[in-house]
């Protein structure tokens, strides 16, 4: 996994967050806010299994598969918008690169992972978890 990858694409992420000008979403399709919400606790999951893996505690990760888009509201709710949203992601992709620069060689410990977005990512084995903040860097962030 490279560290400064994962640094790197949020930067881009959030650069592009910054920039605004969203339009409407397809009909069925999260708009940018909720969008937003999914990085933020999707990093806030991610930060709880670097956690583990650091203390040599077991995790099965999963993508957010339990949070629809009536707690994504909620959360765009509880942050004000964009901006607050903004800010929440801000600390929670920092604090989860944080936790990666600190991986080292646990970065090969296995984790129980599930990632599902779209046709292009399905995931659901057991996988270094280094492997999965790559994917995480390589694949679902640059999809959004």
């Amino acid at each position: 996994m490279e560290r400064a990858q994962l640094r790197q694409v949020y930067d881009e992420v959030l650069a592009e967050v910054d920039a605004g000008g969203f339009g409407q979403p397809a009909e069925g399709e999260l708009s940018a806010e909720q969008i937003i919400a999914h990085l933020a606790a999707n990093d806030e999951l991610m930060c709880e299994a670097t956690e583990a893996v650091l203390a040599g505690s077991p995790f099965a990760y999963y993508d957010l598969e339990t949070i629809h888009r009536p707690q994504l509201d909620a959360l765009v709710s509880e942050c004000g918008g964009l901006d607050g949203l903004a800010t929440l992601l801000r600390a929670t992709s920092q604090k989860l690169c944080i936790l990666a620069d600190r991986l080292g060689p646990a970065a090969e410990t296995p984790v129980d992972t599930v990632l599902r977005e779209g046709p292009d990512l399905n995931v659901d084995e057991s996988l270094p978890w280094g492997r999965a903040l790559d994917l995480h860097a390589r694949v679902h962030l640059p999809m959004h």
